[in-house]
C-alpha cells in the first residue's frame, strides 16, 4: 500500500539521526480498555520504549489521516473518544478510513502495513490475534499479515482466549518464525506457559537481537514473533484462566457476538470475572513487551 504519511516530530528526529523506532499499536487506547488505563498504559509504553534507548511511534489515522508517531493529545482524544466512536482498522479498513476522513486505531495488521510503510521493523504489542476456539474458520488477520509483511512483532504470545495450538499451526503455514524470549513454550497472554512448544528460543536481548539482525540481511517478506511472558508477579494461572475463558466464550455465543467484536467482549468479560486482575496483567505485559522491544531494536543497532 502507498501512504501519504505523516510523522510525528520526535519520529522525524529519530529517522535522521538513525535512532532504533519502535511502533506501538492504538486498539488498545480505543478498544482495549476503559479510560483511564489506556492513555496511562499507552504513555507507559512509549516511556518503556524511551527508558530502553529506542523512540516509540504510536501509529493511528487521525481524520483520514495514517500519523506515525502521534501526540499526547492525540492519543488522548482516541482514549476519551465514546466507545464505537473510533475504528478498528486492519488491512481491509484503510480506503474506507482514509477516502471517508475518518479516524481509526490500529490492529496487530493495520499496526504492520503502516509501520512497514514508514520503514520500522520492529513493533511491541499485547498479545496477536489468532484462530478462534469453537470457530476454526475465524482466523485473525494479524496472521496472514504476519505472512507477508516483514515487521519484527513482540507480544506475550497469541491471547489466551484462542486455539492456541491452531494459531501455531497457521503461523508455521505462513512461515512466520516464532522466538520465545526467556522461554521454551508459548507464552498465553495472562499466563506464562501455555505448554505449547515455540520452535526457537532465546536467552537473552543479545541473542535477540542477532536474529534480528540475521532476518534484516535475509530481506524476507514474511514477519517474526519475540514472545515474552507477562511478568511473574502480574500472571494469572493457566487453571483459572482456562474457566475464566470458557465462560467469557460461552456469553458471547448466548449474546450472539461475531466478528471483529468478540475479542473486545471476551476481553472485557475477563476483567468482570477476575476482579480486574486480568487488566493488571495486561498493562503489565503491554509494558514489559515495549520494553523488551526497545532493548532488542537498540542492541541490534549496535
Amino acid at each position: 500500500m502507498n501512504f501519504d504519511l505523516q510523522f510525528g516530530a520526535h519520529v522525524l528526529k529519530a529517522k535522521m539521526s538513525g535512532q532504533p523506532i519502535v511502533a506501538l499499536e492504538t486498539t488498545v487506547v480505543t478498544h482495549g480498555m476503559d479510560y483511564p488505563h489506556n492513555i496511562d498504559t499507552a504513555l507507559a509504553m512509549e516511556q518503556a520504549v524511551r527508558d530502553a534507548g529506542a523512540c516509540p511511534a504510536s501509529l493511528g489515522i487521525v481524520d483520514g489521516q495514517p500519523v506515525i508517531g502521534m501526540s499526547e493529545e492525540q492519543l488522548r482524544a482516541f482514549a476519551k473518544s465514546p466507545r464505537g466512536s473510533i475504528a478498528k482498522c486492519s488491512r481491509r479498513d484503510f480506503p474506507a478510513l482514509i477516502g471517508l476522513g475518518k479516524s481509526g486505531s490500529l490492529t496487530v495488521a493495520g499496526t504492520m502495513i503502516l509501520a512497514a510503510a514508514a520503514s520500522i521493523d520492529v513493533f511491541a504489542t499485547g498479545g496477536i490475534g489468532g484462530v478462534h476456539r469453537g470457530h476454526p474458520f475465524d482466523v485473525s488477520a494479524d496472521l496472514l499479515e504476519l505472512g507477508k509483511t516483514p515487521v519484527t512483532v513482540v507480544c506475550a504470545g497469541a491471547k489466551s482466549i484462542l486455539d492456541l495450538p491452531l494459531t501455531m499451526e497457521v503461523l508455521e503455514t505462513q512461515g512466520v518464525p516464532v522466538i520465545g524470549f526467556g522461554c521454551k513454550n508459548l507464552p498465553a497472554f495472562y499466563t506464562r506457559d501455555s505448554s505449547i512448544a515455540v520452535p526457537h528460543s532465546v536467552a537473552n536481548v543479545d541473542e535477540a537481537a542477532s536474529i534480528l539482525t540475521a532476518w534484516r540481511k535475509l530481506l524476507g517478506n514474511n514477519g517474526m514473533l519475540f514472545t515474552v511472558p507477562v511478568p511473574e508477579d502480574a500472571a494469572l494461572t493457566n487453571d483459572e484462566m482456562e474457566k475464566v475463558i470458557d465462560t467469557a466464550i460461552k456469553a458471547a455465543d448466548a449474546d450472539g457476538v461475531h466478528g471483529a467484536a468478540v475479542t473486545p467482549y471476551v476481553l472485557g468479560k475477563v476483567v468482570e470475572l477476575t476482579n480486574g486482575r486480568s487488566l493488571n496483567a495486561n498493562i503489565a505485559l503491554l509494558i514489559n513487551n515495549a520494553k523488551t522491544a526497545g532493548e532488542i531494536a537498540v542492541r541490534a543497532t549496535q
